[in-house]
């Protein structure tokens, strides 16, 4: 099986059980859950945002109902005021307005990176109503899932029923995986915006991305998400060639190096999502070398094993003096999950070739963001056999092959100025009793 293979979605149910969907009115699809049942809804720029709309407009449509969804922080709000307090809804990202209905348990987050997930979806999971947004069906009756494959091809699999919001706004990309226009249950026509991603740069990411760019070598396959700090780091690269990117998540970055002459056009450039500024949906269908596919093939270990020099960007929101980084908990309260991030910070770090990078501003409000220890209230979503260098406005910390010690004079000497003589102390006293 080639799980590098983008193209049509096929065999996603039995065959002679399939019929071309039956038309509905947007007002008709909260009636399409049943008691029970799981419904599944993705997130990024594949979110059903007109099926979520409907759902919430009044709280007895989701009474007792089940949801499953991928809706992402920053990209996708997730507001639960509109659903009934009887219903219970999964995701993989915690979010900070979710922090009551978490303790309610009536918001359930999965501590799984994608990879991980991927696996729960294959084997654990039996969904009953799938809702996927696609692009309008082409002269084949194929519809392209478009910027966003995320989980689908692995939902599609799994549902007992499908319902497609045909978006006439959803790009249809070649690359994309497609969707057989008659294997969908329910067909409902939208016209809804996509969307939109764009980060402003600061002084202070600026400075990151300079410390990163040097470790980025002409040839590299590049892992780096979203957020200020790629959008930063992108810029920077222009000036390298023969660039190859895998990642989760793409944005205008993809395309400004291509017009730089800083990538490889005879690589797949590979992601699962694309998210960006409005003209970014409409630009992007005309890049040839581009891959959207699941993350069943992006995150697959696999598929990365396979790569040399792979180098993986990921953020973090402090980073304790052994190396072991919490990427979901702010001041103790959830604000994200893991994401893809073990996946590609593992990969890169076993990459012939290749390298984990770990990228954070050393400071927040509340202090250092390199702290001593990660304490009761962070979590370790990163182990320190994952990280080779951590990175910060005041320079590289260079783990690979350092010791315990070295280590943490390493992350002191990156953390703000201020704080140094503090962690130094903080580092005596753990060290004495190692």
């Amino acid at each position: 099986m080639d799980l590098s293979r983008p193209g049509p979605l096929l065999a996603t149910a039995p065959a002679p059980q399939r019929r071309a969907g039956r038309s509905i009115q947007p007002a008709a699809m909260p009636q399409l859950l049943s008691a029970g049942g799981l419904v599944y809804v993705p997130g990024s720029s594949g979110a059903p945002l007109p099926f979520m709309a409907e759902l919430t407009r009044d709280p007895e449509l989701t009474r007792d109902a089940r949801i499953l969804t991928t809706y992402v922080p920053g990209i996708n709000p997730l507001d639960l005021c509109g659903v009934h307090p009887s219903a219970r809804v999964t995701g993989l990202f915690m979010q900070p307005g979710l922090t009551q209905a978490q303790r309610e348990q009536r918001f359930r987050a999965l501590p799984m990176s994608y990879s991980g997930f991927v696996r729960h979806l294959q084997d654990h999971v039996e969904i009953d109503l799938a809702v996927v947004q696609v692009s309008e069906p082409d002269e084949h009756g194929q519809c392209s899932l478009g910027p966003a494959v995320e989980f689908m091809p692995v939902a599609l699999r799994k549902s007992r029923r499908r319902l497609a919001l045909v978006n006439r706004s959803t790009p249809r990309l070649s690359g994309s995986v497609s969707v057989p226009f008659d294997s969908f249950d329910y067909v409902c026509e939208v016209d809804s915006p996509l969307p939109v991603y764009e980060t402003p740069v600061d002084a202070g990411t600026e400075a990151i991305a300079r410390h990163i760019a040097p470790l980025v070598d002409d040839g590299s396959v590049l892992q780096a998400g979203l957020g200020k700090v790629p959008t930063a780091l992108m810029r920077l690269l222009r000036d390298r060639r023969r660039l190859r990117l895998h990642s989760g998540m793409l944005s205008d970055g993809l395309l400004e190096l291509a017009q730089a002459g800083a990538l490889d056009m005879d690589f797949a450039h590979t992601t699962c999502v694309l998210v960006g500024s409005t003209g970014f949906y409409d630009a992007v269908r005309h890049f040839g070398p581009l891959r959207v596919l699941g993350c069943d093939v992006t995150h697959h270990p696999l598929t990365l094993s396979r790569m040399e020099r792979f180098v993986a960007v990921n953020s973090a929101l402090e980073v304790d003096l052994f190396g072991q980084c919490n990427l979901e908990r702010s001041n103790g309260a959830a604000v994200s999950g893991p994401g893809g991030a073990p996946d590609f910070a593992h990969a890169g770090r076993h990459s012939r070739g290749g390298c984990s990078i770990v990228a954070l501003h050393a400071c927040h409000k509340g202090g250092s963001r390199i702290v001593p220890c990660l304490g009761e209230r962070a979590l370790a979503t990163l182990s320190r056999l994952d990280v080779d260098h951590v990175v910060t406005e005041f320079g590289v910390a260079r783990l690979q092959g350092a010791s315990v010690h070295e280590r943490a004079e390493a992350l002191i000497e990156i953390a703000a100025p201020e704080y140094r003589a503090e962690l130094r102390e903080a580092w005596r006293a753990i060290a004495a009793r190692l």
